[in-house]
Order: C-alpha cells, then structure tokens, then sequence
C-alpha cells in the first residue's frame, strides 16, 4: 500500500547567506581571490593561462606563504581555481614562446557586490575544478608516458575519467547519504576504512576476502589523497591517514577495515561540512538525482506540500510545514482551507493526505478554526476537523455521526499504512480504534472507503487479541463481497 520511496531523505541547509559566508571563508577560494586581487598588468601568463614559474615566489609570498615549492605549489594551486572560476581573465600569448596577460574577471566584482547566490554559483564552479583535480591520474611516473617524439600515452596510464569521477561522486553520495542518516543524527565524522568498504565490499559478502581487503586499502588511499584536495575548497573536514601507518608500498595496511576501534582515526576521518552538504547536493542534482531540501515546497501549493510531506521523515515535514505556513500570504485561515481542499480525495494517497494535512493544521494555530469548522459536514475531512477543534479545546463541537467514525477509523489505520511507521504504534492505534466502539468488526466492513478491506486484513494479522483479529478477518471478507472484489 505504501508509496515509493524516493532514494534520498531531505537535506536541511543552511541558508544562502550563510552558506555563501562559508564558501567565502574556504582556504583555497581565499587564496584564489586575493591572487585575484593582486594580478595586474605586470603578471606573467603562459600558454595554458598558468602563472609562469618565475612568478610563483612573488605569488606565493602574497599569499603569506613559504618562496619555497610548496608555496608555488599553493600559489599555482590558488592560480588556477582564479582562472577556473572567472575570477580571473587571462589572455593567450600572441606569438610562440611569449606570454600572456591576466586581468580581473566580471566574477571577481560578484564576490562583494553580487548575491549569496551569485557567490554560490562560482564557489561551485571551484567545486567542479577541484573534483576534476581530485580525479586525474597520478603522474609519478610520468617520464614513462613520454614516446621519443614528445607525444604522451595516455593509454598507458590505464585511467578511465568517467570512471574515476563516478566512483568519487559514489563516495560523496554515501557520505552525505551518512550525514543525514537517523534524521540527522549521522552527522558525526566517518572512519576511512567504512567510507571506502561502502563502495567495494558487497551488501551480501559476510566476511571479506584478500582481495576485497587489498581493494579496500586502495580506496582509502586514493580517497586519502583526494580529501586532502577537497578539503581546502570547504566541503569536508578531514583527518588523513596517519603516515606512520604507511607501508612501504605507499598503501595503508589491508587489517585497517576491521582495525582496533580505538585506533581506527588514525586510518582518516571525513565529516561533510554545511557547505559539504550543499555542494555534494548541487552536484547530485545536476546528474539527475532527487536529492530534496526542507524549504524546497515552500511558496508552492498545498498539494505539493501534503504530497512532498508524505516522504519525509517527521522533524523534516515540521520544518517544511512551518516554512510553507511562514511564506502564506493570505493568512492562516486561507492556508487552512488550501490544506484542507487538498487533503480531498478516494485516491491511493488520500488517507496519507489527510494525516499529513492533520499534522499541518496542528501548526497553523488557533486562528485557522473558522477554515476547519467550515468542513464539518464533509464526509472526508469532517472527522478531522473534529479532532482538530478538540484539540484546541474549542466550544459547540458537534457529536459525529456513526459513520463519520468509522469512516475515520478506517482512514486513519490507512494512513498509518501508507507511512510504514513503528510496528507496535500501529498496533497501538489498530486496537486503540477497534476497542472504541463495541461490535466495531460488526460495523466497520459497510464504510464506505476504498482502504476498507485492506485496512481489515491487516488489522486481522496486526491485532494481538485472537479473536478480535479473526473478527476483523472475517469482516475483510464481507467488505471485499460487499465491493464484488
């Protein structure tokens, strides 16, 4: 009965304006603004818009950093994201052998004068550079790859591109899939050695071979490398692998997956940051993926929001319902009505609808009663609205008629269904419900609802009272003859 589940829970963010701080603060975005700022008319370009090497030390101590080859290292590394992101524009050399010019670019200008949108938007862009970097093949060797007549052999670095940029958005998936685990409560570093068995060891495989261990222990030290890259651009908090732990062939030992738990951070330790989530998101969602946020139904109709809701898990649909009724302009009792017009419906999904537009209205305040008591006489909403005025201790509630009660029995245990909550909650409200009204099985199989016959199979496998589940057995039975189903 329940619906699809989409793959991923909904993400809360941070908002633009923070978010847009972060990425302002990141170490390599930093470095590439303020080499920005410094390029003028006197900057040496060569012919792929690097910084020539003759330039790096000036460069690097602009940057507060060591003329040394780290600090070119860094500086070349700040350079290019400049280039990348817009911030800088450089030009081609006209003739062989000379070089080029760099001047600030029109995104440079955004940084301070644009939106945290705008700022977003080229933090991103350094998002994909970095991640291009992260994925490129190790060249330690790459003399070797050069024929005699100056030409590489790209083949023979044995590098899929795609491959390689998969398995790391792989990664990034199962970490923010990790992060948002528990409703949030993931929201812990990872262990190294997990992240990577995440992505090598199968579901199924119990204990993991040689080979699957060797594979692992590659992973992690590819991962290793790419999170040290990752990190300065601000998406990741990240711990490396110890180097004492380093074996002499440059990989972490296979016995790291299944290591001493008082050890395992010194195999590295990866946390998604605010700004980790946002980007990972983004990037997700430009492959195709339904990555939702909470905010995203927010200004959209209440039945996108009662439909979106249904999918989220309980803290996740407060914080969206309270975002929807924050942005409605025309008032509680207009939000109220709207959230009741699309709780209607016989569809599969109704029930769910109702539940979700009870919880809702539950935030909306006392000041959407006129709105609730304007659908007492509905045969769909009028148990609800009954609830909800009882709730809010309101006066002159008018008694439901029997059928209004079971009816709403029905679609209640229907909901509850549908949102595949805790086993024994069920129980509770299956016989919570049915203890209500003597002879409840006697009646309940003539409402008219279309869940009626599956809501009483379940409570007949459901029921812990014996008898009362073969009653309601027996009365699935009469509503499915009395359907001619």
């Amino acid at each position: 009965m329940s619906a699809e589940r989409p793959s991923l829970p909904p993400v809360r963010l941070n908002s633009e304006a923070e978010l847009a701080r972060d990425a302002l603060a990141a170490p390599l975005f930093v470095r590439a603004v303020r080499l920005a700022r410094w390029a003028g008319p006197d900057t040496r370009v060569g012919a792929g818009g690097e910084l020539v090497e003759a330039q790096l030390p000036a460069a690097a101590e602009h940057l507060g950093l060591a003329a040394d080859e780290d600090g070119a290292a860094y500086a070349s590394e700040a350079w290019r994201l400049a280039v990348d992101t817009g911030l800088l524009d450089v030009t081609d050399p006209e003739e062989e052998d000379a070089e080029g010019t760099a001047s600030a670019g029109e995104n440079l200008a955004l940084l301070t004068g644009g939106s945290p949108q705008d700022v977003l938007s080229i933090w991103l862009d350094g998002l994909d550079a970095v991640h291009a970097d992260a994925t490129a093949p190790v060249l330690d060797d790459f003399a070797d790859l050069v024929g005699e007549d100056g030409s590489i052999d790209f083949d023979a670095l044995d590098w899929d591109p795609e491959a390689e940029a998969e398995f790391l958005d792989g990664v990034l998936g199962n970490l923010y899939l990790l992060t948002l685990a528990d409703n949030g409560a993931g929201e812990g570093p990872v262990p190294l050695p997990a992240l990577a068995a995440s992505m090598i060891v199968p579901d199924d495989m119990g204990e993991p071979t040689d080979d699957i261990l060797e594979q692992v222990s590659e992973a992690m030290m590819r991962l290793d490398d790419q999170f040290r890259l990752l990190e300065p651009i601000g998406i990741v908090e990240y711990r490396p692998v110890d180097e004492a732990l380093m074996v002499e062939e440059g990989e972490a030992p296979v016995d790291s997956v299944g290591g001493d738990e008082d050890d395992v951070t010194r195999y590295g330790m990866v946390k998604l940051t605010p700004l980790g989530l946002y980007g990972v998101r983004a990037r997700m969602l430009e492959a195709g993926v339904d990555a939702p946020a909470v905010g995203d139904l927010a200004g959209k109709g209440a039945d996108a929001l009662l439909d979106g809701i249904a999918q989220y898990p309980e803290s996740a649909a407060r914080a969206e319902v309270k975002l929807w009724l924050a942005g409605y302009a025309d008032g509680a009792v207009s939000a109220a009505a709207e959230l009741l017009a699309a709780a209607r419906g016989a569809d599969e999904g109704g029930p769910l609808r109702r539940l979700h537009c009870q919880q809702a209205l539950a935030l909306a305040g006392p000041e959407a009663e006129p709105a609730v008591r304007a659908v007492l006489g509905d045969q769909e909403l009028g148990g609800l609205a009954r609830v909800w005025l009882a709730e809010h201790g309101a006066a002159d509630v008018p008694a439901p008629p029997e059928d209004m009660i079971f009816w709403l029995a029905i679609d209640t245990i229907a909901a509850h269904l549908d949102a595949d909550g805790e086993l024994d909650e069920l129980q509770g409200l299956i016989e919570g419900l049915s203890a209500q009204h003597s002879g409840f099985f006697d009646e309940v199989w003539r409402v008219d609802h279309p869940a009626t016959a599956d809501v009483l199979e379940a409570m007949g496998r459901l029921h812990s009272d014996k008898k009362a589940a073969k009653d309601a057995r027996k009365a699935a039975f009469k509503a499915r003859s009395r359907a001619g189903g």
